[in-house]
Order: structure tokens, then sequence, then C-alpha cells
């Protein structure tokens, strides 16, 4: 997944690509306190939160959301958002982004 919107494009700050084959592609995440990255997209994924994380997603249409999770897994249907780190502490995970 190479487009205008790929996270590991957009924000290389952020995203890095682990593992990529044509069935998944595995992402390391970190994000700093009060890092924000550009708006991009993600198929269907599961992230695996190694920290907790306060984040505020904003969709393309400008509609903002805060949300917390604690860590461990979550599953997140496809989407495109930008994010920000609102939390105290770096935010670090592992994606899984399925093809």
């Amino acid at each position: 997944m190479v487009t205008a919107t790929d996270p590991v494009q957009v924000a290389p700050d952020v995203y890095s690509v682990l593992f990529e084959n044509e069935r998944v592609r595995v992402l390391d995440v970190r994000m700093r306190p009060g890092a924000r990255s550009a708006m991009h997209e993600h198929p269907d994924s599961v992230f695996y939160l190694l920290t907790p994380m306060k984040a505020k997603f904003t969709a393309g249409d400008g509609t903002s959301i805060e949300a917390e999770f604690p860590a461990g897994v979550v599953w997140r249907p496809a989407e495109a958002h930008s994010v920000e780190n609102i939390g105290a502490t770096e935010m670090t995970a592992v994606a899984v982004e399925l093809k």
C-alpha cells in the first residue's frame, strides 16, 4: 500500500515498516507527546499498543474525537485520519494492516 495517504509516506517519523508481504504489512508506531501525523489512511488493522495511548483523531471532514486506550490489542476498521498524541508519554505500538 503506497498511496498519497500512506502513513509511512506522510509520517515517517511515526510509522516504519517492519514486515510486508501480499497479505499484511506490519508497522512500528512511535509517537512522542504532542506529536501529530498528517492525514493518512489504514486498511482494517490490529494495533498492539505496547503503552497506553491518549490521542485526538481527526477525520477528513474535520470532526475530531479524543480517545484513551490501555496497553493491549485494539481492532480498527479501515479509516482515514490524522492523529495527535495528547498524552504525557510516548505512544508505541505494532500495527498489522490487512491487505
